[in-house]
């Protein structure tokens, strides 16, 4: 009898621990999170596209979150806007997203899916200001070695594309407040209407096709520092280069260098700056 009640008991005490760490898990999900983060980078190459030329820019963000949903707004500010031969200066802030999203996991497996306005300005003096653009994207990733996630974008607005971006990473302790992170990524363009979003040719000049390709990659490392309990510091160091001569001409083409032929323009970009993030 002694014996079934101190199991009876020792259950009860199981239950008990059960239900508040249940409760305790529940809390922390009812919470609204947060982090603010500014960036300061030596250049903006996004999706293999030069944004900025021979000047620092600088990318504020913030984003709340709660039960799943978040909302962030992030910005790039160009410290000094490519010249083309002018002496005009078009606005520092180059451009504007806003992102919603949801995601949820289960187990190992989240999925989540989202969408961004992007309000873009002229990247140079004198400029005119590209229609802003629309996505809605889908994620799925995985908590398990390299942490491998696919992200398929798909343009809403003008410029009528798919762009599917498969990325991993792994972080080394190198100290309790030191890691050594080591990302990489891989992504397939699909354009829909080749006026917006064009092939180009041997000459990095607009065919009549649209973009169908493998696209752009990413190598980089960082090194997160936790200088308190909610502030890290993170130096970091990216390469980028095209997967596909379709992607060498296209990258070219639309890189900023003054040269009197795009197909003497970069395709492949090094370039390096520092984080940082204040969680909440």
């Amino acid at each position: 009898m002694k014996k079934q009640l101190k199991i009876s008991g020792g259950i009860l005490v199981l239950i008990l621990l059960l239900s508040a760490a249940g409760q305790g898990r529940a809390a922390e999900e009812d919470k609204v999170s947060g982090e603010a983060a500014v960036s300061i980078l030596s250049a903006y190459i996004w999706r293999g596209q030069e944004l900025s030329r021979f000047s620092p820019v600088i990318q504020p963000s913030a984003t709340i979150a709660y039960r799943g949903f978040s909302v962030n707004l992030w910005g790039n500010l160009d410290t000094r806007p490519y010249s083309t031969g002018t002496d005009g200066h078009s606005s520092n802030l180059s451009e504007t997203d806003a992102t919603i999203s949801y995601t949820h996991t289960f187990g190992m497996v989240s999925v989540g899916a989202g969408y961004i306005y992007y309000g873009l300005n002229a990247l140079t003096p004198g400029g005119a200001d590209p229609l802003d653009s629309q996505e809605i994207f889908a994620v799925v990733s995985v908590n398990t070695l390299l942490s491998p996630t696919l992200t398929l974008y798909k343009e809403i607005d003008h410029y009528h594309q798919w762009y599917a971006l498969l990325s991993v990473s792994h972080t080394f302790a190198l100290h309790e407040k030191v890691g050594l992170k080591l990302a990489g990524s891989v992504s397939y363009l699909k354009s829909e209407d080749a006026s917006t979003y064009p092939k180009f040719d041997g000459n990095s000049l607009a065919t009549n096709d649209p973009f169908n390709n493998f696209h752009d990659a990413t190598l980089a490392v960082s090194l997160p520092v936790s200088v308190m309990k909610r502030l890290t510091v993170t130096p970091v160091l990216t390469y980028v280069f095209p997967l596909s001569n379709d992607a060498k001409y296209e990258m070219r083409a639309r890189g900023l260098a003054g040269t009197a032929l795009p197909s003497d323009r970069d395709a492949t970009y090094l370039y390096g700056g520092v984080t940082a993030s204040f969680t909440f």
